[in-house]
């Protein structure tokens, strides 16, 4: 392109009013939305310990009591949609008098995951886990899926809201809305992390070394299930007629 072929100033599209203009003003508003809803699921975090004076007798105690946690988990088919095994560490404590580096017991821990969508097993699994031998259970920490039909739920409500808000506007000046210029989406979300941060009032148990004092079963724990909220928020200009600015 030669410099005479180059485009003037004159030539060069005008930007948009961002504020409209006397025939076409603009109104902005934002609209929200909160929605209390059940969870859907339900997540408890497990560890497993084991300590022993040599290390095979760490890892052969932690390998037997780590089996016993999955087959209880998995024996309730259906109702855990997922189990996963995360950290694993096994570390010697050293004696803490003498110069000489003594170790004087192997410590051995797995962490593990279980999320549940049966919320009726849900408090029998966890007492049951807590009456094993050096298991731990922290939890649960109830959430919503990341495709519930809560969030869409609540994006709408949002988008309704802001559309009334700004219909108030207009009729307030005597004018009515003319047509959507920007729909902005601040985004839908649950207060609660789905990961497991810490709760009050979370279930946290750990069995001693003889696993439960006695031999019967293990009573079921009675858990209520937590509402979540989920927020929605939207920004939206629109165009209206002219308003009718004569005093009433």
């Amino acid at each position: 392109m030669t410099t005479a072929d180059a485009p003037t100033p004159a030539d060069a599209p005008t930007p948009a009013a961002p504020y409209g203009t006397p025939e076409t003003p603009r109104v902005a508003v934002r609209g929200e939305a909160r929605l209390e809803v059940d969870p859907e699921i339900a997540r408890i975090g497990i560890a497993v310990s084991a300590r022993g004076t040599d290390r095979r007798t760490a890892l052969d105690d932690l390998t037997r009591r780590n089996g016993d946690v999955l087959a209880l988990v998995k024996s309730y088919g259906e109702a855990v949609e997922k189990l996963e095994t995360g950290a694993f560490s096994i570390s010697p404590e050293l004696t803490k008098h003498g110069r000489a580096e003594r170790i004087r017991a192997y410590h051995g821990r797995v962490h593990l995951t279980a999320e549940l969508t049966d919320f009726t097993a849900l408090g029998e699994l966890t007492t049951r886990l807590a009456d094993l031998e050096l298991t731990e259970v922290s939890g649960p920490w109830w959430a919503l899926r990341p495709d519930s039909p809560a969030h869409g739920d609540a994006r709408r409500q949002a988008v309704r809201e802001a559309v009334q808000r700004a219909r108030e506007y207009a009729e307030a000046l005597g004018a009515r809305l003319a047509a959507l210029v920007e729909l902005a989406d601040l985004g839908a979300e649950n207060t609660a992390a789905y990961g497991m941060p810490p709760a009050p009032g979370a279930l946290r148990s750990r069995s001693g070394y003889g696993g439960a004092e006695s031999a019967a079963a293990a009573p079921v724990l009675d858990l209520e299930p937590q509402r979540q909220t989920v927020y929605a928020q939207v920004n939206a200009r629109f165009t209206m007629t002219p308003p009718d600015l004569t005093p009433k």
